[in-house]
Formats: structure tokens, sequence, C-alpha cells
């Protein structure tokens, strides 16, 4: 028996890691990557600046895919992948495809499930700023065009560390 669409959209051969953590104390101050942080519900993450201001905002968390970072460096003419810190997402996720974790339909969301607590809701894309291409150098912008990875609100608070496992599974309420 085939599997309908449903069924496959919310099915994921592996588990992700989370592999970095970056706080962004304020609007404009480097990032800071830290082994762990804590997430609150409907605000982010504790000690960045989106935390204290984004209050039922849908770009709470930014995410972006480990995967996605070699390509990001060498279609921006560098030898290796830019630092997570300088692109300025929360959080780094390694074996999941974080476009495929966001449910495209409405009555059958998916979450992603962090560690044991933290839950977040995926967003659309995070699209890169004019930032980029400073940081980056000429084509920075377009490198990361499609690639900047995903925004997402926290649904349940929690900690958060280098290592944890993430899951994509349905939203349990």
């Amino acid at each position: 028996m085939t599997d309908d669409l449903r069924t496959l959209t919310a099915r994921f051969a592996t588990v992700g890691r989370l592999q970095s953590i970056v706080l962004r104390p304020a609007r404009r101050a480097p990032a800071v990557a830290v082994d762990a942080a804590e997430a609150i519900a409907d605000h982010g993450l504790a000690g960045d600046h989106r935390g204290e201001s984004s209050a039922r905002s849908a770009r709470q968390v930014t995410l972006i895919q480990a995967e996605h970072l070699p390509l990001i460096g060498a279609w921006s003419g560098h030898a290796g992948p830019p630092d997570p810190a300088a692109l300025r997402r929360n959080l780094v996720i390694a074996g999941l495809n974080l476009v495929a974790a966001k449910s495209p339909w409405p009555d059958r969301p998916l979450v992603l499930a962090i560690g044991a607590d933290v839950r977040l809701a995926l967003g659309g894309p995070c699209d890169p700023c004019s930032r980029m291409e400073a940081l980056l150098g000429p084509g920075g912008y377009n490198a990361m065009r499609g690639h900047g990875g995903r925004v997402a609100r926290v649904l349940r608070g929690g900690p958060l560390r280098v290592g944890d496992v993430v899951r994509v599974q349905p939203d349990d309420g």
C-alpha cells in the first residue's frame, strides 16, 4: 500500500543535532557562540536581543542548516564555511532538512523538538540582509539566498545545549 502525502511529509529517516547556539546581545552587536542557552516560550532565547522584544513574533529564533554552510562559503568565494556566529543565526542544525520540517498541512503541524523540553514552530525563510554582502564580500548576499535558514517561534521553552538531539514530530498542542 502506498503512503499518502500527509504520511510522507511527517516521516523523517534521521534525527538531527544542535551544532551551534548563537546569541546576539544587541541589534548590531557582535554575536556570541555559547554552549547552552534558555529558550523562553513566546519570546526567543534568553540573552538574545530578539528574545526580549519578540513576543508573539514569527521570528523569535533563527535557524540555519549546517549542511548549507560549506555551500555558502563556496558560493561567496571562500575556501571554507563561514562562522555561524558571523551569519547571526541562533541555531545551527545538522542532519535534518529544515525546509521539510514545516508541514504543508495547516491541520497537521510539525514541530522541532530540541532536547527534552524545547519545541519550535518553524516559519518561513530567514532571508539574508545586506550585511551579508559586507561580511562575505561581493556576492555574499546572493550566496545566502535560499540558504539563509528558517525563522521559528518558541512554543515551549527550556534548556538548549550544543549536541542536543533535534527531532521533527507532530505538534502535541
